[in-house]
């Protein structure tokens, strides 16, 4: 942790700049978890371009005053963790709510999310959403179905003409043959 007054400032500084750009942060208790627990936990995030990391209570309800960020605040007591994407808003969510399922020593505190503050319930139902790729795929599925099918029935309708096209210069064919 920062020594001196100007390493305070700058950390609160730069903790302010991450909250305000941050698309989702999900504030944790890790009281209880083992040195292996927190190192797995750290390694899910990092795989996942989450930054996990504890900070003194104090530097954080500093910064998020800073960044004007409000309702969050009051959960910086005790062993407390936070986990910070500048990525997408589901990530954090999803990997700290799998991550308490299987270690009761993990609490979710909190949420802060495209502005706004999620309590507990919130979160979790934000982390069983699917990631946003998978709901871009999904929507880009969905206008492509009505525009496969309507190609598919102007192909039918294209080879039907020229079927009927063929046929008919047959039957002129065969009337000038007459």
């Amino acid at each position: 942790m920062p020594a001196n007054l100007e390493e305070k400032i700058q950390l609160v500084n730069e903790l302010a700049d991450k909250f305000g750009q941050a698309k989702s942060i999900i504030v944790v208790d890790y009281r209880g978890l083992n040195v292996e627990e927190l190192n797995d936990l750290r390694k899910q995030t990092r795989e996942e371009d989450v930054e996990y990391k504890v900070y003194k209570n104090t530097m954080v309800r500093r910064a998020l005053d800073q960044a004007e960020i409000e309702g969050i605040s009051e959960y910086f007591v005790g062993p407390t963790a936070v986990a910070i994407s500048q990525i997408d808003e589901v990530t954090p969510a999803r990997i700290l709510n799998n991550f308490a399922k299987d270690h009761n020593n993990l609490e979710i505190k909190v949420g802060y999310v495209s502005g706004q503050p999620f309590d507990l319930e919130q979160v979790k139902s934000l982390a069983s959403l699917p990631p946003k790729e998978e709901l871009v795929a999904k929507a880009l599925g969905g206008l492509n179905a009505p525009i496969t099918g309507l190609a598919g029935v102007l192909n039918a309708t294209i080879r039907g003409l020229a079927i009927a096209l063929g046929q008919i210069a047959e039957q002129k064919q065969n009337e000038e043959a007459e």
